[in-house]
């Protein structure tokens, strides 16, 4: 269904290959993961096996694709392509260009040209196979990160395609919505439905992937029956990390002190109630795990803690400094936060000079020795007159963690660290951060990952539709 022959590519304006000498094949029916470091070349391979790359993008190819027994370049167009290889992105949203789920799903069905009573059979099919039934009125763009992948998977299979590429989509889900997207995809699968997926969570589709193949620095470094792959500790380590090695050695630091106390703080968005009533008070120096589904007020929490959110009821006190009182620069000193994406935190012309923004604005002395310990620290110190956004996934998550720490605040928040990173680079991030409680930092991170926050954090708090449910610290 799939075959790459010697395929090279490299982008516009670029001298590396993002893609070289790559040849694989994926027959009708059967599941491919793809896998590697952030900046492998992943993403590129996907675009390549959609016809998309030769299509759409300028730059240099070499080599053959071939889908269902036709070379990409023979179909006139990607809506030609787009009748066999249907392609759902890592970002979902920016696939979704109507006012309800159901409009998302009927464009691709009427764009079939089939019957009205087919389409509605179809409609109902679908919805029901991708677990969307409930949100058939609602708007795409007010959906969790897990409603929106199913809805762009349930308009992808609209279109009716037998091959199907997936690009990381469940990067940002937690565990029970990454569940459902692997059933949707077995489910499909044991349809005949031939499956390329870019993933790094192997654990959680490790049933229904016949090949694995490993990719690093634009090559397919390891390929084949997944359990012949993995006999390779340094593979095995880059797909099932093992984070136990991680010794949660910086315990004796925390002390009784609080560093943020939550006082029945109740938050809305609108009329939607995403806070209720939460209290919990954090100490200083403590590493904190903060889970829960996609949706059950996580990242709204957190907001509180540096006021880009602002109470609807209820206190933050931060070092004893009640926020409501406070502006976002005056909290700089006391809490940092590291974006989800942290590209959205990136402004500057080199990795050196986006550090030293804050520390400059905040006119902390001996800037040039903080910011090249910050480096240092991050593993960046090579890599400082670089164009941030031309670093690996990886490395901009290490970048954003350095921004903050140069800023030297006495808490440091983290909105899913490890978020597209393979395992030891996922090792690496998290060693940082233990680096930074042991020099007497409160950590706090949001994550899906449970290994991680049950071999890395002090303390795992959980939360629903919400409100706190547990709470290791009150043990």
């Amino acid at each position: 269904m799939i075959e790459l022959k010697n395929v090279s590519y490299t982008y516009p304006n670029t001298v590396q290959p993002a893609l070289h000498q790559i040849t694989l094949s994926l027959e009708k029916g059967r599941c491919m993961m793809v896998t590697g470091p952030s900046g492998a070349g992943k993403t590129s391979l996907c675009l390549a096996a959609s016809g998309i790359l030769h299509h759409e993008y300028g730059g240099k190819k070499e080599g053959s694709v071939i889908i269902d027994g036709k070379n990409v370049t023979d179909y006139s167009s990607l809506s030609d392509l787009g009748q066999n290889v249907g392609v759902v992105f890592d970002d979902p949203e920016a696939q979704m260009i109507f006012t309800t789920v159901e409009e998302e799903i009927l464009s691709a069905l009427e764009h079939r040209g089939l019957s009205a009573a087919v389409i509605e059979e179809r409609l109902a099919g679908i919805m029901k196979t991708t677990y969307i039934e409930e949100l058939r009125d609602r708007s795409p763009h007010n959906l969790s990160g897990g409603q929106k992948q199913r809805v762009a998977l349930a308009a992808t299979l609209a279109l009716g395609n037998d091959i199907l590429i997936l690009d990381e989509p469940t990067s940002e889900l937690d565990e029970h919505a990454t569940k459902r997207i692997a059933d949707i995809l077995k489910e499909l699968k044991s349809q005949g439905k031939t499956i390329l997926l870019i993933e790094h969570k192997f654990g959680q589709f490790r049933e229904m992937v016949d090949t694995l193949i490993v990719m690093e620095n634009g090559r397919i470094t390891s390929g084949g029956i997944p359990d012949t792959v993995l006999t390779d500790d340094r593979i095995r380590g880059m797909v099932l990390p093992d984070f136990s090695m991680i010794k949660k050695n910086a315990k004796a630091a925390v002390t009784s002190e609080p560093v943020i106390s939550v006082q029945n703080l109740t938050y809305r968005y609108g009329d939607v109630q995403a806070l209720s009533g939460i209290s919990l008070t954090i100490r200083k120096g403590e590493f904190v795990a903060i889970g829960g589904e996609n949706g059950s007020g996580k990242t709204t929490l957190v907001k509180h803690f540096n006021r880009l959110l602002s109470p609807t009821s209820g206190n933050v006190i931060v070092n004893g400094k009640n926020t409501k009182e406070c502006s976002i620069a005056a909290l700089a000193g006391d809490v940092g936060l590291v974006f989800q994406n942290p590209d959205h935190m990136f402004f500057a012309d080199s990795v050196r000079e986006e550090i030293a923004y804050g520390v400059k604005n905040l006119g902390i002395e001996h800037g040039d020795v903080i910011i090249d310990a910050a480096l240092r620290d991050a593993g960046l110190t090579e890599s400082a007159g670089l164009y941030p956004r031309w670093l690996s996934r990886g490395e901009r998550q290490r970048l954003g963690i350095a921004c903050i720490v140069a800023m030297q605040p006495s808490v440091i928040v983290l909105d899913e660290p490890t978020t597209g990173l393979d395992g030891y680079e996922a090792l690496l991030v998290i060693d940082i951060l233990k680096k930074l409680q042991k020099k007497g930092h409160t950590i706090i991170i949001i994550t899906h990952n449970r290994d991680i926050a049950e071999h890395c954090a002090d303390r795992i708090i959980r939360m629903e539709s919400g409100k706190i449910v547990s709470d290791t610290g009150d043990a």
